[in-house]
């Protein structure tokens, strides 16, 4: 399967600017063959974790930009956005992946960042959500969430790719990297970590946006300007990877 990752300048709390921007990017993305389109985190709004008003409803403009465009180009598309559920006014992290069909699903960030304040703000998930994309085994998790490496664990056995979008500032960019071929290394999957890049909210982003192999070679590598990053992931390698080293299996 061949997979883009796209990392752009958000423009700061513009749902509206923001569409703009990613049409023509996830249009390049499929006309280039990919059928799994990766957005950073808080791809519609920036990482705006300082205002009671930038949730918005479950099925709301973010989710439903998502499936319009993973409709009309026959993809799935991913990223997360600020989503309210009825029983609390504070949003979920929500990384949200649109089928061709139109369905959808949900994963809510674990790990609010504390250290910016987001779990002032935000309510933090509790459950781990791996999909199915065309026989891919797909585990979601949202950028901070890089940092706990027993979340990815959990998960390890039933999964060939970690999608991981992240608003990562460019002063932990090391981290952000190092992090990413860990998270491959040891759980023997894919990772895809898509970043964004520009300034917002009084920070830098520079990108750094990877896809990895279940070796820990990098597949793909984004800079600090505004790109698609492509790979073709082949869940048959994972397989193999884990056959020729059962490491999985001495996990305690």
């Amino acid at each position: 399967m061949k997979i883009a990752a796209i990392q752009y300048d958000i423009a700061w709390a513009d749902r509206q600017a923001n569409f703009t921007a990613l049409r023509p990017l996830i249009n390049e993305a499929a006309h280039n063959g990919a059928r799994l389109v990766v957005l950073p985190e808080m791809f519609s709004t920036g990482f705006v974790v300082d205002r009671d008003d930038i949730g918005e409803p479950v099925g709301g403009p973010s989710s439903a930009f998502l499936s319009t465009m993973a409709e009309e180009l026959g993809v799935y598309i991913g990223g997360s956005c600020p989503e309210i559920a009825p029983d609390d006014p504070r949003p979920f992290n929500t990384f949200v992946i649109a089928s061709p069909d139109g369905s959808q699903h949900r994963y809510s960030k674990i790990h609010p960042f504390t250290y910016g304040g987001e779990d002032k703000h935000f309510r933090a998930g509790q459950e781990h959500v791996t999909i199915d994309i065309d026989g891919l085994r797909a585990s979601l998790f949202v950028c901070y969430d890089l940092r706990f490496a027993d979340e990815f664990w959990a998960c390890a056995h039933n999964t060939d790719i970690y999608l991981v979008p992240a608003n990562w500032p460019t002063a932990r960019r090391e981290h952000w990297m190092a992090l990413l071929r860990a998270r491959a290394i040891e759980n023997q999957a894919y990772v895809v970590g898509c970043n964004r890049v520009g300034d917002g909210g009084g920070l830098n982003y520079s990108g750094d946006s990877l896809v990895i192999d279940p070796l820990g070679s990098v597949l793909a590598q984004g800079q600090s300007e505004e790109s698609i990053l492509y790979a073709e992931i082949e869940p048959a390698f994972v397989a193999e990877v884990r056959t020729k080293y059962p490491f999985l299996q001495d996990r305690r």
